[in-house]
């Protein structure tokens, strides 16, 4: 083995070895393989940086431009607001358009905008139907996945495009999926509709997405709040009078989140820091009973009956009690929501945190924040426009009249989105070269401007390709790639090409379960090019296969953002995702090894 081969191989396992860790983020991780193979002499300077002028990852950066056209202009929106006036109360019914709708548009968009559009809109249509959103959410997560397996615009298809490319075959088309992907995203439906709907979660009591007997669900019941819920009187001699609420330190040293104040006979609902606390006030607080009763000093304050509350009890005209997550490029992942200054900047108070583990409900304030977390809100209604304009949350919690309305550059947003695809499937011009030039065109035309574009790309995603491709030239450049495919050829050639297409399928899906899908792709993309080449097969036809097996991840919520995304609203569990996803996976496995060989046969050029 020669050192360059060596010290490729060291760079690849260290990668993979950071990836399953998560100790470093991703982009971060794949821009050190980049310094590592420069300064090791193993890619010139030249190769080491192709990466950010590859046609997949300009192809990338262009399709989150077109797919914010559609957004900032309402387009999408409203698109998601079929879902409701479609889907009426029947679950059946419910999920088969939900599915479909979020398959459609993950053909021409990124899969994670697509389920933050869908979501408030599923949560809303789940509340009006009494059907669980946990029922809702995970097909939510899957029509997305499946809708990428049947178009080029996903950035794993991209990639293992641009691989092809970098390797001297064709890539692919726009079109070129669609054979394939179609029967996917039709047999995926069909499975989730006729069987995977029966594997959901079930009603549980204690579990978080737990329905009540009313049709509209009571929240409260849904983060188990009123558990944590008590009232406390302030008494004469209180060292509370005359102190505002921030003043008191309730929170600092009891742990308590004051929701309420009885005054007079009158309820003040989410009172203000400033708020002064008067002799005789009865403060409904959120805490750990128990824990308040060893620290209390009387008289600080005097324990009082604890009704049994409900949502309509925290609410008022101006009051609202509302459910958000966060959105997958918030810039509140990984602050907590004091250092992010959470109350100060959306008027809001946080009063429990349901994590994807378990609902957190007393001293959320010091509570690190993670990417899907949903959060349980109380503030005022006319606050509400300041979250769903906020680029850090996803509202679930959506009131009638509140639907943003089509901009006067909707047309136009539709038109170019639309002339773009067109064009690009044609196969005339190169889809990077095109892509672009839609995205160009909007800014031009005032649709988005550039700070929009700056801020509304994923940075991550462009910077984990540009990495990871290169890998993949080094791989094959220093003959790693060979060595692999020697491996896989030996294993599994005897047993055929079918064979060989099975094992590629299986490595990749067990690797996306826990690595991103564009690292995953552009590691075995090229293993499945030298492989086909070795045993005579058309290297376009396993490519396929890898390309469509990237989107296949199902079996973990860490497969894809997507999942994660749901995990709070859902209040899911691993094995939630396991027991629906792993039964699919199975499926369409089949289906690929039926099909692919008829539209990609294995013998050709």
């Amino acid at each position: 083995m020669s050192p360059d081969l060596i010290i490729t191989l060291v760079i690849l396992t260290v990668a993979i070895i950071l990836f399953l860790s998560e100790r470093l983020s991703i982009d971060l991780v794949a821009l050190l393989v980049l310094v590592a193979l420069g300064l090791s002499r193993v890619l010139t300077s030249q190769e080491v940086f192709s990466g950010l002028s590859d046609t997949a990852v300009i192809t990338i950066l262009a399709i989150f431009v077109l797919a914010h056209g559609l957004e900032v202009t309402g387009v999408a929106e409203k698109m998601g607001d079929m879902v409701v006036r479609l889907s009426g109360k029947n679950e059946v019914r419910l999920i088969t358009v939900l599915m479909v709708t979020s398959a459609f548009l993950s053909l021409f968009m990124n899969n994670i905008a697509v389920a933050s559009i869908l979501l408030p809109s599923t949560a809303t249509v789940a509340r009006r139907s009494g059907i669980k959103i946990s029922r809702l959410l995970i097909p939510l997560a899957f029509g997305t996945l499946l809708g990428g397996s049947a178009t080029l615009f996903t950035t794993t298809n991209i990639v293992v495009s641009g691989i092809l490319k970098d390797q001297g075959y064709r890539g692919f088309g726009v079109l070129d999926f669609a054979p394939v992907g179609i029967p996917i995203v039709i047999t995926g439906i069909t499975f989730m509709v006729l069987l995977g709907r029966h594997l959901l979660p079930k009603d549980k009591v204690g579990e978080r997405d737990e329905i009540l007997r009313q049709a509209e669900e009571d929240i409260l019941a849904t983060y188990h709040l009123s558990d944590r819920l008590f009232r406390v009187r302030v008494p004469g001699g209180s060292r509370l009078i005359d102190h505002n609420l921030i003043d008191s330190q309730l929170r600092e040293i009891y742990g308590l989140n004051v929701i309420a104040i009885e005054r007079n006979g009158g309820n003040i609902l989410a009172p203000v820091p400033d708020f002064v606390i008067q002799q005789g006030d009865i403060l409904l607080v959120e805490g750990r009973l128990n824990e308040f009763r060893d620290k209390d000093v009387e008289p600080y304050l005097e324990i009082q009956s604890i009704p049994e509350y409900h949502k309509q009890d925290l609410e008022s005209q101006d009051i609202q009690i509302v459910e958000v997550v966060l959105a997958p490029r918030s810039r509140l992942i990984g602050s907590t929501l004091k250092e992010s200054h959470f109350r100060e900047k959306y008027g809001m108070t946080v009063l429990a945190v349901w994590n994807g583990e378990r609902v957190i409900r007393t001293n959320v304030s010091d509570l690190k924040l993670s990417f899907g977390d949903a959060l349980l809100l109380q503030g005022p209604r006319d606050r509400l426009g300041t979250l769903r304009l906020s680029s850090d949350l996803i509202v679930l919690t959506i009131e009638k009249n509140t639907t943003r309305k089509l901009t006067k550059k909707a047309p136009l947003a539709i038109g170019i989105f639309i002339l773009t695809v067109v064009i690009a499937a044609t196969g005339i011009f190169s889809v990077g070269e095109v892509m672009l030039a839609g995205a160009l065109l909007l800014v031009i035309l005032n649709v988005i401007t550039m700070e929009q574009v700056y801020r509304v790309v994923d940075w991550r995603i462009v910077f984990l390709v540009a990495g990871m491709l290169p890998l993949g030239m080094a791989m094959t450049k220093t003959g790693a790639t060979a060595i692999f495919a020697n491996a896989l050829t030996i294993l599994l050639d005897p047993l055929g090409p079918h064979a060989l297409l099975l094992g590629l399928l299986t490595l990749t899906v067990l690797l996306s379960q826990v690595i991103k899908g564009a690292a995953v792709s552009a590691v075995i993309a090229p293993i499945a090019i030298q492989a086909a080449v070795q045993i005579g097969v058309d290297p376009r036809a396993l490519a396929m296969g890898v390309a469509l097996a990237t989107s296949m991840a199902f079996v973990t919520p860490l497969g894809h953002p997507v999942n994660i995304l749901m995990l709070g609203p859902g209040g899911y569990r691993f094995r939630d995702f396991f027991k629906v996803g792993l039964p699919l996976t199975i499926l369409l496995f089949i289906v690929i090894l039926l099909l692919l060989p008829v539209f990609w046969p294995f013998a050709g050029n």
